[in-house]
């Protein structure tokens, strides 16, 4: 069968390689002139820096299944995401744990110290159901907290108050009583050796495949072929006829340096009165290799126009009931398979991603067959 694919990111090749190894044919559009979508990796001329061009990547999974699948594309080599935060003038390390407890409030506590002082001196404990962003901060790590590591860095990424903010976007108590600073907790952490974006070419190399870049074709342009997969916007395939989703977007102020300008990967900046969110030295994603220049990023997130790269859906009170009327619509259209963070307006790690892909696309092989 003849498979045509939207979309050359992670949902688009790890979907198009599987088709393509159970001998269907596939063709790939995408409007850029590179692979591998946000995650795209290129080296600096200048400095040899790898550098994430749309923000950093971390690949993070308990999903032994995909961690196999992309080691089996390249190298990945260990990397451990620390991010520190600048805010009412020191470092923190983040996400909140036992070492910036005590340095925020100049303590010596033990876990189980820490703890109680939290949860009886700090929490608002008067909140039982918390009901937006901000009441959820405020019952589990009090006021001074809130004000000085949420407030200000969330109001800046999503251009609201936080009391607007459902309080699901905190899924857990963002506080940790150990010393622990990896910023994240899955089994498997790591960078690819060489960048994402050759990782991505890796899985799109198949005789069965066809990419064409610098390729925008729309819903009703592309030639569909057997089956569509579309991981494009999910309201522009039905031309926003029921609105345009709403996003948040980003600005990068790319600026370079000699040496190690900041001394890690991340540094958030939590002050409302400094414009950007944080600062990237792209260096530090790559700590096996060495260069004496650095390439930087200052990020600054805004409402995203209909010419801007989408990053976070904001799936707000309005947008949610409008994706429940453009899900009406994608399941009742056949012949096409909606994939990705675009093309399901949901935000995805790359594991969630490749997850869904491979599990979409072996549907579709059991649907029609080995060719």
């Amino acid at each position: 069968m003849q498979i045509t694919i939207v979309g050359a990111g992670l949902s688009g090749a790890v979907a198009g390689r599987t088709l393509a190894e159970a001998g269907h044919r596939v063709t790939i559009h995408d409007g850029r002139p590179h692979v591998a979508g946000n995650c795209h990796t290129e080296r600096c001329p200048d400095t040899g820096v790898m550098v994430h061009l749309y923000g950093p990547h971390i690949f993070h999974t308990s999903d032994a299944e995909v961690w196999d699948y992309v080691n089996a594309f390249t190298r990945f080599r260990p990397y451990r995401h620390q991010v520190k935060t600048t805010v009412q003038g020191a470092v923190y390390a983040m996400p909140i744990g036992l070492h910036t407890i005590n340095q925020f409030f100049g303590r010596t506590f033990r876990p189980d110290e820490a703890r109680q002082y939290i949860e009886e001196h700090e929490a608002d404990r008067s909140i039982t159901d918390p009901q937006n962003f901000e009441e959820q901060a405020l019952r589990f790590v009090g006021p001074r907290l809130y004000q000085a590591f949420f407030k200000g860095y969330t109001e800046k990424q999503w251009g609201l108050p936080p009391s607007s903010l459902p309080a699901s976007i905190l899924k857990r108590l963002p506080l940790r009583f150990d010393y622990n600073d990896n910023y994240f907790a899955h089994d498997f952490q790591g960078m690819p050796e060489h960048g994402y974006t050759p990782m991505v070419q890796a899985i799109l190399d198949h005789p069965n495949i066809d990419v064409h870049l610098k390729s925008e074709v729309g819903a009703d342009q592309v030639a569909r072929g057997d089956h569509l997969i579309w991981t494009g916007a999910l309201d522009g395939y039905f031309g926003a006829r029921l609105g345009r989703l709403g996003y948040r977007t980003l600005d990068f102020e790319r600026f370079t340096a000699t040496g190690d300008w900041q001394g890690c990967a991340v540094m958030n900046y939590g002050d409302p009165d400094v414009p950007w969110t944080r600062i990237t030295e792209h260096k530090h994603f790559a700590p096996w290799e060495t260069h004496e220049g650095s390439v930087l990023y200052r990020e600054v997130s805004r409402a995203c126009g209909a010419d801007d790269i989408p990053y976070y859906p904001i799936r707000l009170v309005d947008e949610m009931a409008m994706l429940q009327g453009y899900q009406a619509l994608a399941d009742a259209e056949e012949g096409v398979t909606f994939l990705g963070r675009l093309g399901t307006y949901a935000y995805m790690d790359m594991d969630v991603t490749i997850r869904a892909a491979l599990d979409a696309a072996r549907g579709l092989v059991d649907r029609f067959g080995q060719a």
